[in-house]
């Protein structure tokens, strides 16, 4: 079995639960902003809404066409507007507080938290990940993981976003890792998988629903199957 001395962990939807915690949030966000009496009736399809809006956006932002700031305005507003909601002061506030409050959540994908402290002292654990540094640093405080990581980089600490070949040079001369001795572990084929291919690191699909990246390195159905590869 090969020996890797730095595992590289994305966050969202790989260690920190993204879709649980988000829509908590926008179920509360439903419920306070009262978007019940504003024709907005069903909470999930407001929620299915925001996420396919949201997912566009996300798109756009990562291929550098939107400003991060616009992104979140504009989720809510086109969300809003696809109930026919045109309230621009609405739309901006549930920007502000689905911010505010997201990242405070703390739910973890299954087994996520006992494996990083089975791990912890075995290699050196780092993040790197393309949300917004400060939320994400917020995301991992919250949840209790500080002490866990050695390096959480994000794309605007690297200047580059994943899969581009930068993000992964940049973690490698930060941790003074080599790429032989690296493992980079995520849910995104385009971003995690292919990004780590291209910067010659061995790398390890996390599935649980969706179909496998064929040239993976590793495919993982859950957190846990990484023991057997590294414990």
């Amino acid at each position: 079995m090969k020996r890797y001395a730095h595992l590289f962990f994305d966050l969202d939807h790989t260690l920190w639960d993204f879709e649980t915690n988000s829509r908590h949030t926008l179920r509360e966000l439903h419920e306070a902003e009262k978007l019940t009496d504003q024709g907005v009736e069903d909470v999930e399809e407001f929620i299915d809404a925001y996420e396919e809006v949201n997912h566009g956006l996300w798109q756009r932002y990562e291929s550098g066409q939107l400003d991060r700031n616009v992104l979140r305005v504009l989720r809510f507003r086109n969300t809003l507007l696809r109930f026919g909601v045109k309230d621009e002061a609405l739309a901006v506030r549930m920007g502000r507080d689905y911010l505010a409050l997201t990242p405070k959540r703390t739910a973890l994908m299954p087994g996520a938290r006992e494996l990083l402290g089975d791990l912890r002292g075995k290699y050196r654990i780092h993040i790197i990940t393309n949300g917004f540094h400060e939320v994400q640093r917020e995301k991992i405080a919250s949840s209790g993981l500080e002490d866990h990581f050695d390096l959480v980089l994000s794309s605007e600490m690297a200047g580059a976003r994943k899969p581009d070949p930068r993000i992964f040079a940049a973690a490698l001369k930060r941790t003074k890792a080599t790429s032989e001795e690296s493992l980079m572990i995520g849910d995104s084929v385009p971003a995690d998988m292919e990004g780590a291919r291209a910067a010659g690191w061995d790398h390890a699909h996390f599935a649980p629903h969706g179909t496998a990246d064929e040239q993976a390195t590793y495919v993982l159905r859950r957190l846990d199957d990484l023991r057997a590869i590294l414990l």
